[in-house]
């Protein structure tokens, strides 16, 4: 008797342990982040935090190193969500591709570069670049447009009121200026930062701020994938919102401490200031929805800087169900 109570034990045990093994199993997604910067910090959060893993996810993470390659994983099928600009899916639809990519939850906000001058100017005007070179970004790419578009906000012609040197390798653009090129350079973190606090350079405008609310950043999947995949993208929409909120509640040294792993060269210290500088400047959405406000703005840059042969309609290539099922 006394062993069949302890087989019944035994039984019972793995009975209630079977469920439990159940859920535990995680679908893999495989996600193409189109650069690694601290720009994206609630993602990392989400990372650390383990936030996709209370929905369910196992996040596998890749760095394509342009958005032409996130997009081109994207497509191939070699990853089922990847994080760029939305003016990658505008041209891929403007291209006639069928299986176009949608986006279906916003990041960032504001564009993360900056302009970098040779002297601290806390009274810098924008008339102030009249008549003197900037180091820019490379034609048709968003850092490029999107100073472009600012100068003609503020009356400012390029490349005929401003020169703007757009041949200099992305690279080698703060080592050019360093160097002696240009009386301005437009850098992201965490060149940006580095440069000050080397004192070869000191930034004297957000072109995040001066251009406005822009979806410089948003997840997309292709049409496919999300007609097949609700509940992961949902689950995957719900861990990004849990991050944005974390980032959003917390200090920049909290926030700097959590997303270190991803940045393990750089200094915790500059991590920390780097952080700063873009929450202050209200970079980061805090919730995952793609305002249609933002997408106007973003088909008004890409006008201004002649990158728009037509504007698909919002609807077509973005997709607030899951941001607003998250938010409810």
């Amino acid at each position: 008797m006394k062993k069949i109570a302890i087989l019944l034990t035994v039984l019972i045990s793995i009975i209630l342990i079977l469920p439990g093994c159940q859920n535990t199993k995680k679908e893999t997604i495989r996600l193409n982040e189109v650069v690694r910067s601290i720009f994206y910090a609630p993602q990392y959060v989400a990372l650390e935090k383990g936030f996709f893993e209370e929905e369910g996810l196992e996040i596998e993470l890749s760095t394509g190193w342009g958005a032409d390659k996130s997009m081109a994983a994207l497509l191939s099928n070699n990853a089922e969500i990847a994080l760029m600009g939305p003016e990658a899916s505008i041209y891929v639809y403007n291209e006639g591709q069928e299986n176009y990519a949608i986006s279906f939850a916003q990041l960032t906000q504001r564009a993360g570069n900056f302009l970098i001058g040779r002297e601290p100017s806390p009274d810098f005007q924008w008339e102030d670049v009249k008549g003197k070179t900037i180091i820019g970004g490379r034609p048709g790419g968003m850092p490029q447009l999107v100073l472009e578009y600012i100068l003609k906000q503020n009356g400012i012609e390029p490349f005929s009121d401003v020169e703007i040197i757009t041949n200099i390798q992305f690279s080698a653009t703060a080592g050019s200026f360093v160097g002696g090129t240009g009386d301005y350079t437009a850098e992201f973190e965490p060149t940006a930062s580095k440069l000050e606090n080397e004192e070869t350079g000191y930034v004297v405008a957000s072109l995040g701020t001066a251009s406005g609310k822009v979806p410089y950043t948003t997840y997309m999947a292709t049409k496919e994938y999300l007609a097949g995949n609700e509940d992961v993208i949902q689950g995957f929409t719900n861990a990004i919102y849990k991050g944005q909120i974390w980032v959003e509640d917390h200090t920049p040294a909290e926030i700097a401490e959590v997303i270190q792993p991803y940045f393990e060269e750089t200094d915790l210290k500059l991590i920390t200031q780097i952080v700063e500088r873009y929450k202050s400047q209200d970079t980061w959405r805090t919730d995952p929805y793609f305002d249609e406000g933002g997408y106007d703005l973003l088909l008004d840059i890409l006008e201004t800087g002649g990158q728009l042969e037509k504007a698909p309609e919002f609807e077509v290539l973005v997709n607030n169900t899951y941001a607003e099922k998250t938010m409810e």
